[in-house]
């Protein structure tokens, strides 16, 4: 179904750009205005100039963040600090990482990937997206004409063809090596022999790819393709019907999604007021004290504890000092608060209850809490401790999704929410670009 293909990866040429540590970056949407600037001091080849350019106050239509960064790519590659590699090539991408005090690596294939619009079904996303992040991408896409990030994405590897390929792939040098400050550590590997690629190629070709990482990317791109081909006459192989892609196992160990804690501020105090109430029509409660002992522990255990068909999570802001675990008693009654056309996988999530029931209906905050000051947190105690803080009102702490139920949700054509899954860690910007010109 999928088809990929190689592609003359532009890397930085590490003679002149040294320690690549100090030089790739995290992708947009995590950097902060504190890290960019962080970022920027680091090294003057940092792929932040790049990739999140700062927004300057006298910035005009022709001087700007995207016209900046495609002037200092032009440049970097006049100068040889970027330089594409002599040939055709896809990528092994072998990201070292540790969380919780446990070692993982996650194992990626870096490819062109043919793009395919939503309804061919080859390319299926899970997630929904938010039209600024689009629109951000797509200028800076049109700026550059390159993928300065890989799009993660997710497919079966049936038989574990690809990962035997793989292994024998994976035995040769890394053409880059290198650790980052927070100990996460990251290989490439090049391969360059056609056999090897078409081989791998035919077994991708098996399965659709799920969109984990970078909706917003992937629309871009199919927006960009677009405007193209109503430029020119298209063949259908041209650089920009691809887009780079880091395409992973869904049964790889290192595939870690995070639950992406909702933080939510500015509700009205008659709204707060009369939440608990409305919770208990439809939630079965159960109060947790924050300064019980092993609390976080009883909280792991009680949310781990619900089925795949149960919906929980735990709130918390309402009461003083209290944890409450929430358990959805009435289905039908909260059903029929989520938008009539979504699947009945999607109506069973954490998250669209969360939004649906909670944040639309029960607070009145509008779409997916429109209206209201959202933020969102990856460490439990972290998103209670802003409440605390009287940084937000209320903290729901959600359970993680599983692998399966991202596919299958895709599978039944829906998507969840925005913001529904977090994949840790990022792959990040400026370890391979690809070119579309």
């Amino acid at each position: 179904m999928a088809e990929i293909r190689p592609f003359r990866g532009v890397r930085y040429n590490q003679g002149l750009a040294k320690d690549l540590a100090d030089i790739i970056c995290p992708p947009y949407d995590v950097i902060t205005p504190q890290l960019q600037q962080e970022l920027y001091h680091r090294s003057p080849y940092n792929f932040v100039r790049i990739e999140a350019g700062r927004e300057l106050p006298q910035d005009t239509n022709t001087d700007n963040k995207y016209t900046r960064s495609a002037a200092t790519l032009g440049q970097w590659l006049a100068e040889g600090v970027l330089a594409a590699d002599p040939a055709p090539a896809v990528y092994i991408h072998d990201h070292y990482f540790s969380y919780e005090g446990k070692e993982f690596r996650r194992r990626s294939i870096i490819a062109g990937v043919r793009l395919e619009e939503w309804d061919k079904k080859v390319v299926r996303p899970h997630e929904g997206i938010l039209a600024e992040h689009k629109g951000d991408r797509f200028s800076l896409l049109w700026a550059l004409q390159a993928n300065t990030s890989p799009i993660l994405a997710l497919f079966e590897d049936r038989g574990e063809q690809v990962a035997t390929l793989l292994a024998k792939a994976g035995e040769s040098q890394p053409i880059v090596d290198f650790s980052e400050s927070n100990g996460e550590r990251h290989e490439l590997r090049a391969i360059t022999r056609p056999d090897i690629i078409s081989q791998l190629a035919r077994y991708l070709a098996d399965s659709p790819l799920y969109i984990a990482d970078g909706h917003h990317r992937y629309e871009s791109a199919l927006a960009f393709q677009r405007e193209k081909r109503a430029d020119v006459s298209s063949s259908g192989g041209e650089a920009y019907d691809f887009v780079m892609m880091a395409l992973v196992d869904f049964a790889d160990p290192g595939v870690l999604i995070l639950p992406p804690h909702r933080l939510v501020g500015g509700i009205p105090k008659a709204a707060l007021s009369q939440l608990a109430a409305k919770l208990k029509s439809l939630f079965d409660i159960e109060e947790l004290p924050l300064d019980a002992p092993d609390v976080w522990g009883k909280v792991d255990r009680l949310l781990a504890a619900g089925g795949k068909d149960e919906v929980r999570f735990a709130l918390f802001g309402l009461a003083e000092n209290r944890l409450r675990i929430l358990k959805l008693r009435d289905f039908a009654a909260a059903s029929q608060m989520i938008p009539y056309f979504h699947s009945e996988l999607y109506k069973k999530l954490d998250v669209s209850v969360l939004d649906h029931v909670i944040l639309e209906e029960l607070l009145g905050l509008g779409s997916g809490g429109e209206g209201a000051v959202l933020a969102f947190s990856y460490e439990g105690r972290d998103a209670v401790n802003r409440v605390l803080e009287q940084e937000y009102q209320l903290a729901f702490l959600l359970r993680p999704i599983k692998p399966e139920v991202i596919k299958a949700v895709a599978d039944a054509d829906d998507r969840m929410p925005r913001k529904s899954t977090y994949f840790y860690p990022k792959a990040p910007a400026g370890l391979v670009l690809y070119r579309l010109v």
